[in-house]
């Protein structure tokens, strides 16, 4: 039997729209973003039961000033996971698929790397990354992170962050 879409029995497991945790979805998150890309899809365990947590989304402009000038910025200061988490990306000319089309900077314990080609990061439990800036882009980069947990959180300055918690920021009693 064919369904359409996310119909059926097993339509739950299919996401075609945006679902952001609610500390993302504020209409300042989501403008912030707005300014030098657009996410496609969020998914963790609060929008599909079960689910590890992954986010895609295409980025269109620079947003090396606006992370730098947001001190509480997530990606603008070091932090770690206590899971694995693979970042990608991915440049948008299928002719020349190793060609970024930009230059991304991405941190990994106070080492900065420059990436030029498409590239995908595997990076093990509890190794601090970031500042992940995009310093530059030509044509649109394709970005996505994958974790290896039910929703995405960090530890910065010692003190855990969740994202997708009924709008906490900070979650003092994990």
């Amino acid at each position: 039997m064919a369904v359409l879409n996310c119909d059926g029995e097993y339509g739950y497991l299919f996401m075609q729209e945006l679902k952001l945790p609610p500390t993302h979805s504020t209409p300042e998150a989501m403008a912030n973003y707005a300014k030098f890309g657009r996410r496609i899809h969020w998914v963790d365990s609060t929008s599909i039961p079960g689910a590890f947590q992954m986010n895609t989304s295409w980025w269109y402009k620079a947003n090396r000033e606006g992370i730098l000038s947001r001190p509480d910025s997530q990606v603008g200061k070091p932090h770690q996971h206590e899971y694995p988490e693979i970042l990608g990306f991915y440049g948008s000319d299928p002719y020349h698929p190793d060609d970024l089309g930009g230059e991304v900077e991405f941190w990994i314990d106070g080492e900065a790397h420059i990436l030029t080609r498409s590239t995908m990061v595997f990076l093990p439990p509890n190794l601090p990354h970031c500042p992940l800036l995009v310093n530059r882009v030509d044509r649109p980069i394709f970005h996505f992170s994958v974790v290896m947990n039910n929703v995405y959180d960090w530890v910065r300055d010692g003190e855990k962050r969740i994202c997708a918690n009924e709008g906490a920021e900070k979650d003092a009693g994990r």
